[in-house]
């Protein structure tokens, strides 16, 4: 069976996913279709000229001393721009998508598999491409969630675009060569990639109708539901727990099986938690989980302590895979946030939280406001966004996407999550927009603010952060993989407010993963380059281990030779079985149509074989000479053996030979590959033929 896997992008975080494509038996899968929107940060937020220039760097610091004058190097470096707000480009965003599936061919593209609402904001490019005829397969919850922020994300464009006026006509002035390189360098590593070959992969935002049109080719699927594509494959989604919706999925066909593991929490406070056991037995498995790397930073260990506590782990079987220990970690997390947040509103500060982790803010505001009561502090709470009514609404009434905790809620009567109660009291504002007139007539400060989005550059965050970044008693909020020294850029001279940066668990620690793949049992598993480096193999396992890397082909071997068919009932009482002579097995000759359905290989009867034909016998192997001459001598027909023919140093096959004398002359020529029956006379070779038929095995 032909497997090939493509890595198109690695990714960065839960907000960035992987992006794959898999080649299965001739159907190629497309895994995720994401976009990076951490590259918005290259964009100003704010329409005026900035004048932070108090923190500008001295342009002679950038220069090395060692430079020689007249160097390229230092040409090129007084050409660049102090990295500072006015650094920042000034025009209409354009969004960077995966660059490598742009050199595809989309036409080939058979199938779209989405892991995660974020992994399909790219959907809409696909979907307006002419020649895109694949079929995308989403969950429900995943599906909704997608959409609306699919939407929010157009609508906070749309807001930015009133800054900027219509669209420029063609390529934008700032991807000329000569404004790119004017860049300074971390801008311009965004930008180009740091193989300076990623500025084809930005393009201009789809439409509200773009939108639309891409919802309506989604085939959505609960967890565990099975979808068969074209006969061939069986795709299975389960829960990955990242989030509300997500899921990893299965792959298969015909005598191979093909787990695909996404980011994924073992224990999560909203979600259904890791689903392991439904990836559990697959022939390969595709870790995609590119998480490890902020782990690791956060964890601050090294390679060798890494591979000791992976040894250890491997001893304490599945307990390790619990989740006890990441909710423990979250809801610790959490309280520290509600902790600052409580500090600086005492202060006389605001506070605004951009995260957008959607689980993550359900929870935080569940424990936020309750805190806020056992304190006794007075505070407005809002949320602004487009989709925030409608993000809130669902997620309240879908109980079968999340947590055993969340779903025990539905059974005593109580709310999925606890912002229901808090917006019907009014301790939770919800406002489509910060310029609503509602909003304006009961605005008060200090306040506490959820809002989008993560990367300071579009929505309400924009405008309450020019609003409060000179407060120091206010406190900014900041999700662990925000750049935090390009995001608030435009704010640096006169930032004064207080930020803190959180982290919240995106994917399996790297203690987990050998673990995981112990428990999951793979024949064989691909394993991302840079997640080698960090995590050594152990010599026990029983599987193999094959290394991929971005922008590189690898081929899977596929893990079983053999090939499995299944036989429609109703052929099998036309088959006649015959005994074979030297072994105890019967067979039986077969003919029909061969179909392929739900992934597997099927025999059914043709329409000829309601009146079947009698048909020669078909034989095989070498006969046995002494019982060949037995059996013509029974039949009157006398014969001899002959030397053996042939010379192997030669080069030349070996044959034995049986001379016949009477009742006429002929000769039976045995090699390795064939019997021959030479004669002139027919009746005398349908003798030999009788003869020879006796002694071999025939279906």
């Amino acid at each position: 069976m032909f497997m090939e896997l493509t890595c198109l992008s690695r990714g960065s975080g839960i907000h960035f996913p992987p992006c794959y494509v898999l080649d299965v038996c001739g159907i190629r899968i497309l895994i995720d279709c994401p976009i990076d929107l951490s590259a918005l940060a290259i964009f100003s937020p704010l329409h005026q000229e900035s004048h932070a220039v108090e923190d500008e760097v001295n342009l002679d610091c950038l220069v090395n001393k060692s430079t020689e004058p007249g160097s390229p190097d230092l040409k090129r470096q007084k050409l660049e721009k102090h990295l500072n707000a006015d650094a920042l480009i000034r025009a209409e965003p354009w969004y960077k998508t995966v660059t490598n599936l742009h050199l595809w061919n989309i036409a080939f593209i058979d199938v779209v598999l989405i892991s995660s609402p974020s992994a399909m904001l790219g959907l809409p490019f696909l979907t307006r491409h002419n020649g895109f005829s694949a079929k995308i397969y989403v969950t429900e919850a995943a599906a909704k969630l997608g959409k609306l922020m699919m939407d929010n994300l157009v609508a906070m464009h749309t807001e930015y675009r009133q800054f900027y006026g219509p669209e420029e006509a063609g390529v934008p002035q700032w991807m000329n060569w000569e404004e790119l390189e004017s860049l300074p360098s971390a801008l311009r590593e965004i930008v180009l990639g740091t193989d300076g070959i990623e500025l084809g992969g930005w393009m201009q935002l789809y439409s509200a109708a773009d939108v639309e049109d891409s919802v309506k080719e989604l085939h959505t699927l609960k967890y565990g539901e099975e979808v068969c594509y074209n006969g061939a494959i069986v795709l299975i989604a389960s829960s990955s727990g990242l989030e509300i919706g997500a899921c990893n999925w299965t792959i298969k066909c015909p005598n191979t099986s093909i787990a695909c593991i996404s980011n994924s929490v073992f224990g999560s406070a909203h979600a259904l938690e890791f689903d392991y056991h439904a990836v559990q037995g697959n022939d390969v498995v595709i870790y995609a989980d590119n998480s490890f790397t902020s782990i690791l930073e956060h964890a601050d260990i090294d390679s060798s302590s890494t591979a000791t506590n992976i040894s250890l782990s491997l001893s304490g079987g599945e307990d390790i895979l619990l989740g006890i220990d990441e909710t423990k970690e979250e809801r610790e997390n959490l309280d520290y946030i509600c902790t600052r947040v409580i500090a600086s509103v005492k202060a006389g500060g605001s506070v605004l939280i951009p995260v957008d982790r959607l689980g993550m803010i359900l929870q935080l505001m569940e424990q936020l406001l309750v805190r806020l009561e056992n304190s006794d502090v007075k505070v407005p709470v809002y949320v602004l966004s487009y989709v925030a009514e409608e993000i809130l609404a669902f997620t309240n009434i879908i109980p079968e996407w999340l947590c055993k905790q969340r779903q025990g809620r539905l059974f005593s009567g109580e709310p999925l999550f606890g912002h229901v109660e808090l917006v019907k009291e009014g301790k939770i504002q919800v406002h489509r927009e910060i310029y609503s007139p509602k909003l304006l007539a009961n605005w008060q400060e200090p306040a506490i603010v959820f809002c989008p989005h993560w990367n300071l550059r579009l929505g309400p965050a924009v405008h309450l952060l020019r609003r409060w970044h000179g407060d120091q008693n206010s406190l900014l909020v900041l999700e662990d993989e925000v750049d935090s020294g390009i995001a608030l850029l435009p704010f640096s001279t006169t930032m004064k407010m207080e930020v803190h940066r959180c982290s919240f668990l995106s994917g399996i620690k790297l203690k987990k993963v050998q673990p995981l793949l112990g428990t999951l049992q793979p024949k064989l598993v691909l394993l991302p380059e840079d997640l080698s480096k960090r995590m050594r193999c152990s010599d026990a396992n029983s599987f193999s281990v094959i290394h991929y890397s971005v922008n590189e082909t690898v081929q899977i071997p596929s893990p079983d030779d053999g090939l499995d068919l299944d036989i429609a009932p109703e052929v099998i009482p036309q088959l006649q079985w015959r005994s074979l002579r030297e072994e105890n097995l019967s067979i039986a000759r077969l003919k029909g149509k061969l179909a392929m359905r739900n992934g597997k290989h099927l025999i059914f009867p043709r329409d000829e074989l309601a009146h079947p034909k009698s048909e020669p016998l078909l034989h095989w192997g070498s006969p046995d000479l002494q019982r060949l001459l037995t059996s013509l001598s029974e039949m009157g027909v006398s014969g001899s053996l002959l030397e053996n023919s042939g010379n192997k140093e030669r080069g030349t096959a070996t044959a034995s030979i049986v001379h016949i004398q009477e009742p006429n002359k002929a000769l039976v020529e045995v090699r390795e590959t064939g019997t021959t029956i030479i004669t002139s006379d027919k009746k005398l070779a349908s003798l030999i033929f009788e003869a020879v038929s006796c002694v071999l095995d025939g279906v």
